[in-house]
């Protein structure tokens, strides 16, 4: 009845916006990723810091023998500091969303990142001590993260809202943000530019594009066809139209009718009894984030090219072929669900599927990971760790979007919202379990 009625998606605006939030979502993260180099740059002690205008970020690539302890730890406390909060307030996103009105979640968290963002810029130019930097930089790190959750989460439940189709743009845009700010270190490596230039214009970037998603939200509510899914979602204009309907027949027999249809359409929400419908596609989303960020960055990184024989393919390998690869193959699986939504939300291949991913934990353990110490090299040719990558970050996208466009359509249309937001909590589970398991896996290596 709802699809009946439903107005069209004008330009395909409504989809295009949240194409932009969902680029909004991850954006922010995936820059301060790209820029750790910059942001060890700047833990060296005072007395070893040759930190000039004119360094590179190509010299800053290569030359890191000795570190300091701020400057060896950087990137596990980073990694503590975006993972906690991030599972922590998409646990709590789950239960709060219906106390806490969902424009002001959105619009809230993504002026806070906007705010981060700028300072972040502003620190670029400002001299501070490495201990004062690292403080300010963890404690930025986060926020991003924290409200970036709060975000994330409230994003895919409004998705739930929608058609299941809707919540594809999301996943698609957050595919983009990290095919972006990969493209974005690899032109920095190419022009050899000064490294807090870059990192400079990395984060003014990402200002611009989180502004354009604060504006792509504010012109949402004014799309008709937002409009109308979003009325369908209260129940209330449900009854009236029943009634209205019960009025024009005078039936007296049918008065009855709005009663049953009141009660039946304002049942308690219960997060647990939701759970228990979409409980395949919550564990399904969490195991293969699991896997990808077990195995991605933590060992594909350590990846050397025998190929190379010390020429530019050395320098561009693991910036070509593990993270570009990886986020452009990762973006077209999450596109394709826009065209393509096979195996179904019921079907018992999807899970299988999911469970099949398990096998490139291990063939990217026999690659040539340097320095290695209990397992032999099977996979040595760069072509093996390319075709895996392929396969791997494509599987990654189609099946991750696949299971968040189900999960709230598994549930009655009042529970879409909430499911969306516990799809999203289990999302941000395998995210940290993920990071927690990578340190075995490149231990084991």
């Amino acid at each position: 009845m709802t699809a009946i009625n439903a107005p069209r998606d004008k330009y395909n605006a409504v989809w295009i916006i949240f194409f932009i939030l969902g680029l909004g979502t991850l954006l922010p993260w995936n820059f301060f990723m790209t820029a750790t180099m910059f942001f060890t740059s700047r833990l060296k002690d005072p007395a070893t810091t040759d930190l000039s205008s004119n360094q590179t970020l190509n010299g800053t690539l290569v030359g890191v023998d000795s570190r300091n302890v701020l400057e060896s730890k950087f990137n596990n406390v980073m990694t503590l500091c975006a993972m906690v909060p991030l599972l922590i307030f998409t646990c709590l996103n789950s239960f709060i969303h219906q106390r806490i009105p969902q424009k002001l979640r959105i619009s809230g968290s993504l002026t806070v990142i906007l705010v981060v963002f700028l300072l972040t810029a502003v620190l670029v130019k400002v001299e501070v001590s490495p201990m004062t930097f690292f403080t300010l930089t963890m404690i930025k790190i986060v926020c991003i993260n924290s409200f970036g959750a709060i975000l994330q989460g409230s994003l895919f439940g409004l998705a739930g809202i929608l058609p299941a189709s809707y919540t594809t743009p999301i996943m698609s845009g957050q595919g983009l943000a990290g095919a972006f700010a990969a493209f974005s270190m690899i032109c920095a490596l190419a022009s050899g530019s000064a490294l807090q230039d870059s990192a400079f214009g990395y984060f003014i970037t990402a200002c611009v594009v989180i502004l354009l998603a604060i504006m792509a939200y504010v012109a949402l509510p004014r799309m008709e066809f937002f409009q109308y899914y979003t009325e369908s979602n209260v129940p209330r204009p449900s009854a009236d139209e029943e009634n209205k309907m019960d009025l024009l027949r005078k039936d007296s027999a049918a008065e009855k009718q709005p009663v049953v249809s009141l009660t039946d359409e304002e049942p308690s929400v219960s997060v647990f009894s939701i759970f228990k419908q979409i409980w395949v596609m919550a564990l399904s989303v969490s195991f293969i984030f699991t896997v990808t960020i077990g195995t991605f960055p933590a060992v594909t990184v350590e990846v050397k090219s025998t190929v190379a024989n010390g020429g530019d393919w050395e320098m561009y390998f693991i910036p070509v072929s593990c993270f570009l690869l990886f986020n452009v193959m990762d973006w077209a699986g999450r596109s394709l669900t826009a065209v393509c939504m096979w195996p179904g939300k019921d079907s018992i291949w999807l899970p299988v599927f999911v469970a099949m991913r398990v096998i490139f934990i291990p063939l990217f353990m026999l690659c040539n990971v340097q320095p290695r110490t209990y397992l032999p090299v099977l996979f040595s040719h760069d072509a093996w760790y390319i075709i895996f990558m392929i396969f791997f970050s494509f599987s990654n996208g189609y099946l991750a979007s696949l299971c968040m466009c189900f999960g709230p359509k598994k549930v009655s249309q009042h529970e879409a919202e909430t499911a969306g937001a516990i799809m999203a909590f289990f999302l941000s589970l395998g995210l940290a379990l993920g990071a927690a398991v990578s340190f075995a896996f490149r231990a084991m290596v």
